[in-house]
């Protein structure tokens, strides 16, 4: 892999973007910012992936269609309501929306994406929000970034924004950015996440659209907190190609970089919301190794990642790696012959518990240091074939089920 150069800053880190976060009075906290606005003058490509929830919210099926037009230049957000399954009302508010970003930065309705996250089934408050994107479209800043990244927050503890430069072939020097929220109902295709990143890349649609599908399935769409899909879930992408220069296509050396920095930063953004999942203590990845295919190794990966039983055991520290094998032989994978090897590794050392199909004895006042940290991974090697995945999910707390019990009151 190409070492990355990480840099300071989020959504705004790539050249020409600008963004705002305020608190326009969408959630009950009289605090905490809920509305984010980010805006490129230039306007940009864009890709995206969403939720494969049958109920999906307006803003995403709205969102599906402003990616296939393949062009944006401000993307608006708000936290304290999703925005879903509110009918026909819901779409002219999410159309709202749109139109009132548009007539304060002089832009097309159609080129302004649009994202809602919360409670689900509660029309928005629409006269609220229209004062909070006058009051928003004023600040817009290349130093709003994490404002933005704190606005889209629901029950996150912590913003997320992560920012990475690349150098192409030719000596142009990319930037690349990012911010997620995302804590609880999250599971693949796709997690309870919002994630929008920008980069000043030249690119096209269609070519964006390739690199954020492989990045998705290799980040996101491997991340589990609680086995709950949302209808709110979306990926989107802008590249406003402000460094300019020769565009970048597909099967090119900048293409595959550029394509590895994306995945990167997404996987970087996919642990943090992993580490921050609701009631977490700790943050668990599980890589898969040697699998028949890569379709298998994502299968097992997830498979643990998102067994409750697996959860379980690691809130309790207990080493009960029996879990574990059982959601490796129940996600449907192919194994010809039982010769797996597991290890269960931190920064207070590693144990390997399986060997060759057969269970192992092992030290377990180590094995419970090893538990105590607050990053585990979990190795799992089976000996069948060439291809690897890595899963993300986190621990099954008492917290967990407390901020659910009373989250809509």
């Amino acid at each position: 892999m190409t070492k990355l150069k990480y840099i300071s800053g989020g959504v705004t880190a790539a050249k020409g973007f600008m963004a705002a976060g305020i608190h326009a009075g969408i959630r009950k906290n009289s605090i905490k910012n809920d509305l984010a606005l980010v805006y490129t003058a230039q306007p940009a490509k864009i890709g995206g992936v969403f939720t494969q929830n049958l109920y999906a919210a307006a803003p995403v099926n709205y969102c599906r269609q402003v990616v296939e037009r393949g062009t944006a230049s401000a993307l608006v957000a708000n936290s304290g309501n999703a925005n879903a399954v509110t009918g026909d009302q819901g779409v002219e508010d999410t159309l709202s929306m749109a139109a009132a970003v548009a007539a304060e930065l002089n832009i097309a309705a159609d080129q302004v994406l649009v994202c809602s996250t919360g409670v689900i089934g509660v029309n928005l408050p629409m006269e609220v929000i229209k004062a909070g994107i006058k009051a928003i479209a004023p600040v817009l800043s290349p130093d709003g970034g994490n404002d933005a990244a704190q606005a889209i927050m629901t029950t996150d503890t912590v913003s997320k924004e992560v920012a990475v430069e690349i150098t192409l072939s030719d000596g142009r020097v990319a930037t690349i950015g990012g911010m997620a929220k995302g804590s609880g109902m999250i599971h693949p295709n796709m997690a309870t996440l919002l994630c929008f990143i920008t980069t000043d890349m030249p690119i096209n649609s269609a070519v964006l659209q390739t690199a954020v599908k492989y990045a998705a399935d290799r980040s996101f769409n491997m991340l589990t907190v609680d086995g709950d899909t949302s209808t709110n879930d979306s990926m989107l992408v802008m590249a406003n190609g402000i460094i300019g220069g020769k565009m970048i296509e597909e099967n090119t050396a900048d293409f595959e970089l550029f394509t590895e920095a994306l995945t990167a930063i997404s996987i970087d953004l996919t642990k943090m919301m992993a580490a921050d999942g609701e009631g977490a203590n700790h943050l668990l990845e599980i890589e898969v190794v040697n699998a028949f295919s890569r379709e298998d190794a994502a299968r097992a990966a997830k498979a643990v990642a998102a067994s409750n039983l697996v959860k379980s055991a690691f809130f309790g520290e207990d080493a009960n790696w029996g879990r574990i094998i059982c959601a490796v032989g129940y996600a449907g994978i192919t194994l010809p012959e039982n010769k797996t090897d597991m290890t269960i590794s931190s920064d207070g050392g590693s144990i390997t518990v399986m060997q060759d199909g057969v269970g192992l004895v092992f030290d377990e006042i180590l094995a419970k240091k090893i538990l105590s940290a607050k990053d585990i991974k979990v190795y799992i090697n089976l000996k069948c074939g060439a291809f690897s995945a890595t899963a993300w999910g986190c621990d099954l707390s008492y917290e967990y089920v407390r901020i659910n019990g009373d989250y809509r009151t």
